[in-house]
């Protein structure tokens, strides 16, 4: 989430000032729309990597994926649903989270349906023709 959270940081500058430069220059914190705005931003950046490989990018250091119940990456609606029941995790002082140190899943996995999966001791094709033993 560290990882992460530095990357949506400068994804959310950017979305602010492209907000700022529409709004020609207006203070527009304090609309509620622009909260919107920046959340939706947030919750397309997960859902688009989600949706496209199953991990974002700090996702990829930690060799985790996210997986639908049925194997592959999970759909539009799995991911934004997932991202709103992490919310509910977090905001439950995180115990959704911590839930994964005593079962395989989160919350947010068992109600949107996906899971974390370990990708580290998975080898490919070309991985495993490329260093012969």
């Amino acid at each position: 989430m560290l990882y992460d959270s530095l990357l949506i940081f400068g994804v959310l500058f950017f979305a602010a000032a492209i907000a700022l430069l529409l709004n020609r220059g207006m203070p527009i914190e304090s609309n509620p729309a622009f909260s919107l705005y920046l959340l939706f931003t947030v919750f397309t950046f997960y859902a688009w990597f989600w949706h496209k490989s199953g991990q974002t990018l700090g996702m990829r250091v930690w060799k985790i994926r996210i997986v639908s119940e049925f194997g592959g990456n999970p759909s539009w609606g799995s991911s934004y649903l997932r991202l709103v029941f992490a919310l509910l995790s977090l905001s439950c002082f995180g115990l959704g989270y911590f839930w994964r140190l005593f079962r395989p899943y989160t919350w947010h996995d068992k109600l949107s349906q996906t899971s974390i999966i370990d990708v580290s001791s998975l080898t490919t094709g070309k991985q495993a023709d490329a260093n012969p033993v």
